[in-house]
């Protein structure tokens, strides 16, 4: 299998790799997330990750950068590509419970709520217009922007937003067994709510099923002036249709194969009917002899705060397909 399909055409003489850190009171929920050693401290997994991302390590508490069963988690993977590319990503603040311990944007967004209690997101317009401003600022500084996001709980309310929008969609997770029974409950309680004009407004479907990371990332996408991809699964496919429906132009999305052939997922369908170009990484995890890496082939964790979208950007720095593992390998090795 080639390393990226399809192969790019287009390089950066200024990139820049973003990552919008969001919470939402769903991954709280048990049995909604695997994004955490438990549903409370899923909170605190953006805060974690982006340390371990800027610093090689978390900083915080003591916490090792593996899943229960060994698997890395994506953080390792897009701290491998910074390193590599001796970058450091900017961060931005969309709401979360816990304030970041890396520099960063801030929105003053507030954390996400359960959607089946109340607003999910309770002013997505100011959040959509604060991401407006970064992106006419990262727009100065870069040619070519790969904006990421961090949000348990965001496949969630990815499927809220996209059937909200009209999409039949079917959303992955970070677990090897989808949890869709919980989801499909969730996302039933969601579109109930919605007024009959939903499908045509998008800040309605985000106050009512979304979390803040949509509105600042749709709004950031709104203002760039470069060339943009939005680097993760389903829940940045839940922000390009955002940006359809508010009739903005389309930016590509970047994900890995893992997320592509999630046979309880139908993403390659949904960003066909969205009309968004869409890269897909093949990492070959199998074939490292790392016994974690290799369970994203079985499908755990498969994508997460920009993974994806941080091996493209090493790949259009200039690095190749057999560095960008060997990258991966020895960082995973570390943690161990």
């Amino acid at each position: 299998m080639p390393f990226i399909t399809p192969v790019p055409d287009f390089t950066g003489k200024c990139p820049l790799f973003g990552i919008v850190l969001g919470n939402t009171m769903l991954s709280t929920v048990p049995g909604i997330s695997g994004a955490g050693p438990t549903p409370e401290k899923t909170v605190l997994t953006p805060i974690l990750d982006s340390e371990l991302i800027a610093y090689g390590r978390i900083t915080s508490r003591k916490s090792r950068p593996n899943t229960p069963t060994g698997c890395p988690t994506p953080a390792v993977i897009t701290r491998a590509m910074m390193d590599l590319c001796g970058e450091v990503p900017v961060f931005i603040n969309a709401g979360l419970v816990h304030r970041p311990l890396v520099p960063c944007y801030d929105v003053y967004g507030e954390p996400g709520g359960d959607p089946r209690l109340g607003d999910a997101v309770g002013a997505p317009e100011s959040l959509w217009k604060k991401g407006e401003v970064i992106g006419k600022h990262l727009s100065r500084c870069s040619d070519t922007l790969i904006l990421g996001e961090c949000v348990p709980g965001g496949t969630t309310t990815a499927l809220c937003v996209l059937r909200g929008l009209g999409y039949p969609a079917r959303v992955s997770s970070s677990f090897v067994a989808n949890p869709l029974a919980l989801k499909e409950e969730v996302c039933h309680a969601v579109i109930e709510k919605l007024p009959p004009a939903c499908a045509i407004d998008p800040m309605a479907v985000i106050r009512y099923g979304g979390d803040p990371m949509m509105p600042v990332a749709a709004g950031i996408a709104s203002a760039y002036r470069g060339h943009l991809l939005l680097a993760g699964g389903t829940q940045m496919l839940a922000v390009v249709a955002l940006l359809k429906a508010a009739g903005m132009p389309l930016p590509d999305v970047v994900t890995t194969v893992y997320v592509r052939d999630d046979s309880s997922a139908n993403f390659t369908e949904i960003a066909q009917q969205i009309g968004c170009r869409a890269y897909y990484i093949d990492p070959g995890f199998g074939e490292l002899g790392h016994v974690g890496l290799a369970r994203y082939c079985i499908g755990e964790v498969k994508e997460g705060i920009g993974a994806g979208g941080a091996m493209l950007y090493a790949y259009i720095n200039g690095h190749s397909d057999a560095e960008i593992r060997q990258k991966i390998l020895q960082i995973a090795g570390s943690y161990a």
